[in-house]
């Protein structure tokens, strides 16, 4: 359906919340290092349970009370490189003033105007992310624009916050967090819905992603920036996408969830005009069951119950296709599982699933159901189906209404599920433990504004020579800034050149990731020594590859143990020359009847026999030598 959509049309209104981590060396609200750490390295563990609190107005965010209807147990893995802060056992110390100049840096990239005084809030969150019941964010900018193919997008708002901890591990009831990501600083960048498509969207947020980069005060790798989409359309209604964390899925999920609107919304109109309407009523038909063969509902019954509710003329609509391989009946079914059952059953897609036609026919007399009429029943325990019972009466009578505002979860192949209702404002109110801060207008004009990526990319082709490809490649490099140390440090070198390392940093590097190579135990020394041997002509440009494997496997080794060690230290000269004076002496005749000119055809065995030991020019002038040496010239 999406090539036929008319976004424009449609009304579609698009924003993006864009979450970078910031690459300082300390944590927002504490001294810690920010640093990940692995879980098996963790020294100490506790355990939460939450519970929202009301704000200044007695109000009780809906988010953060149905997150905690769950009454799940959450437990933290600690570190030596993690506090009392992170534990909320300790109050916060003051801002940090590394990160604030960092996001201060990025919001006048983005045209915006900061604060005079910036005031901590906390944001109620409690679905175990945050030990303390809740994220501390700052309101740091506003009234920003960014310039896009399809005309200027507005910045409403840049925030300064605190990462929050790492899921490790759901296991139903108890969820376990790791604290070394918790306090990580990290800026929150909101644009206005001026984003028109989907292929918008994405440029907007590239866009973005550049600006940022550009900083080179970011931190870099999965999980450290994350996009949020806020999506409508002019009939529908605002839908929040959460944790979109690769760029090349966002333009399908605009697409996707514009088509889930409009899917709804024509659902709605059918079953308006069929008169379509929600029973309240909900029916304990477990003896319908007693003989099922339906291993999951025997399953169930050891224990539970079985539970339905009746859908006045929903039959029909409950199964169709809201998104690619999604339906009506999996909106119902998103809705059930908070209340901790597997899933639901529904009369659209039944007999199935071991449940028999005489079943069906018995369920649907026991609730009344006539033939346009839909079924939705559940099997477990009788507090969770009774839960999540309600849960599906209350969506299918939104379904009655149109499009339900909602936060939903990014799915990797471009849909998206429910996670919870959109929070209101409830959910903020003022942090008391850390002082406000004072911006100065000096302060905030005399940031340096860094080079962008852009530019950079333009600057190495005509100053560096390289093609505008590689120039791009090694721009968007995380290995940006080792690419600048090396070019600057074998400035006036023959054999290391700008081409030569960026092709090696970005070819090899990601090539020996495939390969199963541990790159990341390499080193900034590691490549200057490894291209101070290239040029001294030690070894060629060859040897490059066997030597980083060497060190990436043993990483206290100097290049030149390395080299030795793959068998790449520069070989004698004597042995050189006798083995080139022997081959000749083979290939007498041939020499004679070619003579200089035998140089070229014979160069190929020379390299076959020192290729990645010995620098090719070497090899070259050696065999030059000796071919003169046996002509007489």
């Amino acid at each position: 359906m999406a090539d036929r959509l008319d976004y424009r049309a449609l009304g579609l209104k698009c924003g993006l919340e864009i979450h970078q981590q910031l690459d300082s060396k300390q944590k927002l609200f504490c001294r810690c290092p920010t640093i990940i750490r692995d879980i098996k390295e963790s020294d100490s563990e506790f355990f939460r349970f939450l519970r929202p609190t009301a704000s200044e107005m007695g109000e009780t965010d809906r988010a953060a009370l149905e997150q905690s209807k769950l009454n799940r147990k959450y437990c933290y893995k600690a570190y030596d490189s993690t506090c009392l802060v992170e534990n909320d056992d300790e109050p916060p110390t003051e801002v940090n003033p590394e990160a604030l100049d960092i996001a201060l840096v990025i919001a006048k990239l983005l045209h915006m105007q900061p604060v005079d005084q910036m005031h901590i809030m906390r944001k109620i969150v409690v679905d175990g992310s945050n030990t303390s019941g809740f994220q501390r964010t700052a309101f740091l900018a506003k009234d920003g624009y960014l310039e896009t193919s399809q005309g200027r997008v507005g910045v409403d708002v840049l925030c300064l916050e605190e990462e929050a901890c790492q899921k490790i591990e759901d296991q139903g009831d108890v969820v376990i967090y790791s604290l070394d990501r918790l306090g990580i600083p990290l800026v929150e960048i909101g644009t206005a819905p001026d984003i028109i498509s989907p292929a918008h969207a994405k440029e907007t947020a590239q866009q973005i992603g550049m600006l940022l980069r550009s900083t080179g005060k970011v931190k870099r790798g999965l999980g450290t920036i994350r996009q949020d989409v806020n999506i409508s359309i002019e009939k529908g209604a605002r839908v929040e996408l959460k944790g979109v964390q690769a760029l090349d899925i966002l333009e399908m999920l605009v697409e996707r969830e514009v088509e889930r609107q409009v899917n709804l919304l024509e659902i709605r109109d059918a079953l308006l005009a069929k008169g379509a309407s929600v029973c309240d009523k909900i029916f304990d038909v477990t003896d319908i069951f007693e003989q099922t063969t339906s291993k999951v509902i025997q399953r169930s019954l050891k224990k539970g119950k079985v539970l339905a509710i009746l859908l006045p003329g929903f039959a029909g609509s409950v199964g169709r296709e809201v998104q690619p391989g999604r339906r009506l009946g999996t909106e119902f079914s998103d809705r059930a599982k908070p209340a901790g059952v597997g899933g639901i059953f529904h009369t659209d897609e039944l007999p199935n699933y071991g449940i028999t036609e005489a079943e069906v026919l018995a369920l649907r007399q026991t609730v009344g159901a006539r033939e346009d009429d839909a079924v939705i029943m559940v099997a477990d325990v009788e507090k969770r189906a009774r839960g999540a019972m309600e849960n599906v009466i209350k969506r299918a009578k939104e379904t009655l209404m149109g499009v339900p505002e909602e936060t939903r979860k990014a799915l990797p192949d471009g849909n998206s599920s429910y996670l919870r209702p959109l929070p209101g404002a409830a959910r903020m109110y003022p942090e008391t433990d850390v002082p406000k801060m004072d911006i100065s207008m000096e302060q905030f004009e005399s940031i340096q504004m860094p080079e962008l990526l852009t530019e950079k990319s333009k600057r190495f082709t005509a100053e560096l020579g390289l093609s505008g490809e590689l120039a791009d490649m090694i721009a968007y490099s995380p290995h940006l800034p080792l690419f600048e140390e090396l070019v600057l440090y074998f400035q006036d070198g023959k054999s290391v050149t700008p081409t030569l390392i960026s092709r090696i940093l970005t070819g090899m590097l990601p090539e020996l990731k495939r390969d199963g190579v541990d790159i990341d135990r390499l080193c900034d020394e590691h490549f200057k020594q490894v291209f101070s041997l290239v040029e001294q002509r030690i070894f060629s440009r060859e040897g490059i590859d066997p030597v980083l494997r060497v060190l990436a496997q043993n990483p206290e080794l100097s290049a030149e143990k390395a080299a030795a060690e793959a068998g790449l230290s520069n070989s004698d000269t004597d042995m050189i020359e006798k083995f080139i004076e022997s081959m000749i002496h083979e290939r007498q005749d041939f020499v004679k009847q070619k003579g200089p000119a035998a140089v070229g055809p014979l160069m190929g065995v020379v390299m076959a026999e020192f290729r990645g030991k010995v620098d090719g020019k070497i090899l070259s002038e050696l065999l030059k030598q000796e071919i003169n040496k046996f002509l007489n010239i």
